[in-house]
């Protein structure tokens, strides 16, 4: 049963993929964008059926587990470093982009953290 696990991951990567070149196209781009967003998306989607229709299995769950915790650092590796390389290539306002809202966000984080995190109480 894992391998309907890795069936419906493969099927939701494979739409996301032609999704994502299909959105490329339309914009005019020779690229898949969201692709990666997509299958996630179909994945999500695809799960919950399942699970409504009572067709999910703990070992489908299992293959789902077990290659998302493969795939999903991977791409998001990958996708790091050609954004990286895309960003250093196209000059500097492109790392400007980049570099404010890190900088935002490790200065608003902690003023979150303090306003929104409740006292624990010991």
């Amino acid at each position: 049963m894992t391998i309907y696990g890795v069936a419906l991951l493969a099927i939701s990567f494979l739409l996301g993929q032609w999704m994502g070149s299909l959105l490329g196209d339309w914009l005019g781009i020779q690229a898949n964008v969201g692709g990666v967003g997509f299958a996630m998306i179909f994945l999500m989607l695809g799960k919950e059926w399942l699970v409504q229709k009572k067709q999910m299995t703990s070992e489908m769950t299992g293959g789902i587990a077990f290659w998302s915790k493969m795939y999903i650092p991977v791409v998001i590796a990958m996708a790091a470093s050609l954004n990286v390389k895309s960003a250093v290539s196209s000059g500097s306002l492109a790392l400007v982009a980049g570099i404010i809202p890190v900088l935002a966000s490790f200065l608003a984080f902690p003023w979150i953290m303090k306003k929104f995190n409740p006292k624990h109480h010991g």
